[in-house]
């Protein structure tokens, strides 16, 4: 298993069904993932040179980070691939000084809670979602 930060390794055509097919971004238009991994730090993780999961932090580079689209392959779930992947981008050498981190699950804390991340206080916390056809595929 090989993790990569290199954002040239993503494979768009792997990785975009799986976001497509996700509970945060279902039906999302595959223009609007590739500029969302080009705009971003990413990892992926590969076996023999093929890609089975994906990570990814929207970041200013200087103190924050949203970390999203975590995403292993079915068939290789449950071997630490997703932690392996949230290890490689917290380690980024232009994230590892950033002073917060904060991510979305509703179903993967155990994945997170050994790094660190806790739940949130919701009363700080306020969120503006617009209308989701912006950036759903047709």
């Amino acid at each position: 298993m090989d993790i990569s930060t290199d954002p040239s390794q993503i494979q768009l055509d792997v990785v975009y069904p799986w976001l497509r097919g996700s509970y945060w971004s279902p039906d999302i238009r595959r223009d609007v993932v590739e500029r969302a991994f080009a705009n971003s730090v990413v990892a992926g993780a590969y076996l023999d040179g093929v890609q089975v999961g994906v990570a990814r932090a929207a970041t200013d580079r200087a103190t924050f980070a949203w970390l999203c689209d975590v995403f292993v392959a079915p068939a290789h779930r449950g071997g630490g691939i997703a932690s392996k992947l949230v290890r490689a981008l917290i380690e980024h050498p232009e994230l590892a000084t950033l002073r917060r981190w904060v991510l979305g699950t509703r179903d993967a804390h155990a994945v997170y809670a050994p790094f660190g991340f806790r739940a949130a206080d919701p009363a700080i916390f306020m969120v503006y979602a617009p209308e989701v056809s912006r950036w759903q595929a047709a």
